[in-house]
């Protein structure tokens, strides 16, 4: 019987080493329990075939039944925790319903701001916002836009989290390395704010999604570090009118502007109308970063897309904030948009 059990476990283990589906490494093992079940029967007592397997066809009966009791209770735990699950689905506050009194009082700091108020925190609970990129901007941009509570939240990143992240990638933990960080993203997200919806899309972004994604979100905010896919979310977002907020960061510099050119503000393309050699423009992995600035830049960003939504203040259309950390200094420059753009140029002014 010992050999039997020998012989599951180098089933399982050669399965685990080739990363054969669970599933599979089961069916062998139960073809095994067949096999072994058919030789007790049909070999006669005394064979050594049949010794070597247990000896008698009664124990393997009563480890069969062990095993399809098991088996039935999962699957009976499996149905229960369903129902569970689509109860409190249905229980759950929808992303454009009602406040809770819990949901009032989480955002009580917001709504006695006269220039957010309920009126306000109601748009940030029905808007719907993409952002684009889970790392060093946009895991700040995540975690405030969930506190927040902006009802809505898609991230998309093809990434995986990996140890060189977390000196300033906050929202992942080194319990999360090796995880989709869009994946990783969520957790964190639904355990500050359970009353968001997070969309994740574990995948890069291409010309081929890129406008089917844009379109189904009010607001688009870009923490990506290279200028190929800067550009094409700039000209997905200008395409489908709304409004892009972009980031950019290196060694101790950050900066953040909003692009809407529909409103009469430039687009990404009018200020920065090619990529940048690369060594003009390196990438953090190549320049380095001080940890806490993806904290302070994507911290603006959320607050821009926070005056966005609920119409406060003077979103930064038409101008950028540069700020120095080395230095401790913040600087704005005015920000045109250019006739010949070839990304906004037939975008007509309000």
């Amino acid at each position: 019987m010992l050999l039997v059990f020998v012989l599951a476990g180098v089933i399982w283990g050669i399965g685990a080493a080739m990363k054969t589906p669970r599933r599979a490494r089961w069916l062998m093992i139960g073809i095994l329990y067949v096999l072994v079940l058919a030789i007790q029967v049909a070999l006669p007592d005394l064979h050594p075939l049949r010794m070597a397997t247990g000896e008698s066809p009664a124990l393997w009966l009563i480890v069969g039944g062990f095993a399809a009791i098991a088996v039935g209770y999962r699957a009976i735990l499996r149905k229960l925790r369903g129902r569970v699950e689509v109860k409190e689905a249905e229980a759950a506050p929808k992303p454009d319903g009602p406040f809770t009194d819990t949901e009032l009082n989480r955002y009580a700091r917001h709504i006695v701001l006269r220039e957010v108020g309920g009126v306000g925190q109601k748009r940030l609970k029905n808007a719907k916002v993409l952002v684009i990129g889970a790392g060093g901007l946009g895991a700040p941009v995540l975690q405030y836009l969930a506190a927040a509570g902006v009802g809505t939240i898609g991230v998309i990143d093809d990434d995986t989290v990996e140890n060189t992240n977390l000196q300033r990638q906050t929202i992942h933990t080194d319990a999360r390395i090796g995880m989709p960080k869009v994946f990783s993203a969520q957790a964190a997200m639904e355990a500050q704010n359970p009353y968001v919806t997070v969309r994740p899309y574990h995948r890069r972004l291409t010309s081929d999604i890129v406008d089917d994604l844009v379109a189904d979100y009010d607001l688009i905010i870009d923490g990506t570090d290279n200028f190929d896919t800067r550009y094409m979310v700039n000209a997905a977002a200008v395409r489908a009118g709304v409004p892009l907020i972009s980031g950019a960061l290196t060694q101790w510099e950050g900066q953040v502007s909003v692009f809407d050119p529909a409103r009469n503000a430039p687009c990404y393309r009018c200020i920065f109308p090619e990529a940048p050699a690369p060594e003009l423009a390196p990438n953090c992995a190549d320049a380095g970063v001080i940890g806490p600035l993806p904290g302070v830049v994507g911290s603006m960003m959320a607050v821009e897309a926070i005056k966005l939504i609920t119409g406060a203040g003077i979103p930064l259309r038409g101008e950028m904030v540069i700020y120095d950390a080395l230095y401790g200094e913040s600087r704005k420059i005015g920000l045109k948009r250019r006739n010949d753009c070839e990304t906004c140029k037939d975008v007509a002014a309000p």
